[in-house]
């Protein structure tokens, strides 16, 4: 069991006692959600790919890559702060957020999602190549990325990515084979019946406390759409394909971390329960040779919603020096 949940079973649904209201949000938050970003599609092996751009082309190029089941809006609180000095994009992979779902998904799919929105979005239109983050499973297609069109990325940065050590990946293995596997049909996503009840069944993964509960309202609402039933009603649902990972197994890319053509750096939450002490010293010492790497304090897994102004601060002052021109 999860220590967090053994202790607060209120994770579960920690936007249940708001009853579908939002939760009052500060200040910086609301002038940032404020700055809209322009939102539309670019297509990708036949997939539209959501794409959301803030700032001018022509300034440094500065992509934003999700997790797994997330968003592009998981971005919307963060980005607008580096829009003057950037040319900023945040992307949906395929079969989450807006984009369009696939047949099957491979590493290959979410390669060419980089690639594309880069150029899509004019993030090459700057006098300096542009700069990569990716959090979690978004830093895995990230790091492929950088081994065959690193050529083309001025850095990227790994966000508490679960590289783990060949000890913990063994042991996920057998916690995994351990697990029974249900059919693709027995799988979809629940419809709630009304908006306050899904925002009331909204948790992060892996469970964890969070203390801003506005940004979780924020991404929960925007994982949500409308759907209707064959019997006419109506309801919401998840969007993100829930049998993305029925067929599709990721490989095993540690060994792509030594490989990557622009420099790289590494950031962790310091509570993480992903990126644990072992796995952070680990992936480290895989990268390239003097790659900087920081710890976010206070913030486990989801520094964007854990730290969401460490998590600026900690980019900004990184990029502020790093990669050297």
């Amino acid at each position: 069991m999860d220590t967090h949940a053994a202790k607060d079973p209120s994770l579960y649904s920690p936007l249940a006692r708001f009853a579908g209201a939002a939760p009052d949000a500060p200040a910086w938050f609301v002038s940032a959600v404020a700055r809209k970003p322009e939102e539309r599609f670019v297509e990708v092996d036949g997939t539209p790919i959501e794409m959301l751009t803030w700032g001018e082309i022509g300034k440094p190029g500065l992509l934003l890559l999700h997790g797994n089941g997330a968003h592009a809006g998981w971005y919307r609180f963060i980005a607008p702060f580096f829009a003057d000095r950037y040319r900023v994009a945040a992307l949906s992979w395929s079969g989450m957020g807006a984009s369009g779902w696939r047949r099957e998904y491979r590493v290959e799919h979410f390669v060419a999602e980089i690639v594309a929105v880069a150029e899509a979005a004019g993030l090459h239109a700057g006098v300096a190549p542009p700069l990569i983050v990716g959090h979690s499973f978004g830093s895995f297609p990230l790091a492929e990325a950088a081994c065959r069109h690193g050529d083309r990325f001025g850095g990227i940065v790994i966000v508490d990515s679960p590289f783990l050590t060949p000890e913990r990946r063994e042991l996920r293995r057998r916690e995994r084979g351990a697990r029974p596997q249900r059919p693709r049909e027995l799988a979809p996503h629940r419809v709630y019946p009304t908006l306050e009840a899904a925002l009331a069944r909204f948790r992060l993964a892996p469970l964890q406390p969070c203390a801003n509960l506005y940004i979780a309202d924020l991404i929960a609402r925007e994982g949500l759409v409308r759907v209707s039933s064959e019997d006419g009603s109506e309801g919401w649902t998840w969007r993100f394909d829930p049998f993305l990972w029925r067929d599709f197994h990721m490989p095993d890319l540690t060994g792509v971390l030594g490989r990557m053509k622009c420099p790289a750096a590494l950031i962790r939450g310091a509570r993480s329960q992903l990126m644990g002490d072992e796995d952070f010293e680990f992936t480290h010492a895989l990268m390239p040779p003097s790659s900087p790497r920081l710890e976010i304090p206070d913030a486990e897994h989801h520094v964007m919603i854990d730290q969401p102004l460490a998590f600026v601060a900690a980019l900004s002052g990184l990029f502020a020096g790093w990669p050297a021109l």
